[in-house]
């Protein structure tokens, strides 16, 4: 058997890509090619590892049994290709909101004092899109806002967060006391479905009333801490977010008749990605952070 790293790459961005079209635009190669190396990956193996409608390419059992061992291949070569250069390779990171705008930038500011040549990106998203991306090798390290259950993604506790009621300064919640029942009947603006905040908030706040009115669903944190400050209802997110405001007086804090409601922020990778030098040295610079 002669299967070779380039099969492996034609086969893994065609299932990323969803064609040999696209994945003959990425790879730099002609379709021609792409479809010739997939052919003979497919004979070699002796299996199909897309089944075939049309034009379209539709992965298998055969293909995602293949496709996380393709990727550990990849990645160990990619890791040989950097061990003798300065640096190590590149790092693609993946966070939720809150972790993304307010804990990473220092985390990666002392990252690139230390390695300025390091290469990183990071892209930002709700929890579930995080644990999308390091479940399909898009992502080397996750940082989400909760625990995460697929079955092919290991979690690592990082750190604790605390999240908080608030509203204007001049909110009508202010006016009375601050029951369960005027939380209920309060409108409430907040982070969309997905969003690792927002499932905690409905377990650990929403749950406790008798009923509650969402007047906003927004997929930004910013965009809710200055709709509540201008007044458009309460809403419910990490002190980290909005400590800035609370410090100001722009916000003021509600204090509910409930328990104080805390989290843990995870690191996750996939269970068959191969750790590598930047990962584990990344890593490093993560469990720094002093909450």
């Amino acid at each position: 058997m002669h299967i070779t790293l380039r099969q492996l790459a034609v086969f893994t961005e065609v299932l990323k890509s969803g064609s040999t079209t696209h994945a003959a635009q990425v790879l730099a190669l002609s379709q021609s090619a792409v479809s010739a190396s997939l052919t003979d990956l497919e004979g070699q193996l002796g299996v199909q590892l897309f089944d075939r409608a049309g034009k379209r390419l539709i992965i298998n059992e055969h293909g995602r049994l293949l496709y996380p061992r393709a990727m550990a291949l990849l990645d160990h070569a990619k890791d040989i290709e950097l061990l003798f250069k300065q640096g190590q390779g590149a790092l693609s990171l993946a966070a939720s909101s809150t972790i993304g705008n307010y804990l990473l930038p220092a985390v990666i500011a002392d990252y690139r004092r230390d390695l300025p040549d390091a290469r990183l990106e990071l892209t930002v998203g709700n929890s579930q899109e995080v644990i999308d991306a390091v479940a399909h090798f898009n992502a080397d390290i996750g940082l989400i806002e909760g625990p995460c259950h697929q079955h092919d993604i290991v979690s690592q506790p990082w750190l604790q967060d605390e999240l908080v009621i608030f509203a204007a300064p001049g909110a009508a919640i202010f006016k009375q006391p601050v029951t369960l029942e005027a939380l209920a009947n309060a409108p409430w603006i907040l982070r969309e479905q997905g969003s690792g905040t927002r499932e905690l908030v409905d377990h650990l706040l929403l749950s406790k009333l008798s009923h509650y009115h969402v007047t906003m669903e927004l997929g930004n944190s910013e965009a809710i801490k200055h709709a509540v400050r201008y007044g458009m209802g309460l809403s419910c997110l990490s002190r980290r977010v909005i400590a800035d405001l609370l410090d100001s007086g722009l916000l003021r804090e509600v204090h509910a008749p409930l328990p104080t409601m805390t989290r843990t922020l995870y690191l996750i990778q996939h269970q068959q990605k191969q750790r590598s030098r930047a990962i584990e040295r990344f890593l490093t610079y993560c469990h720094q952070v002093v909450e």
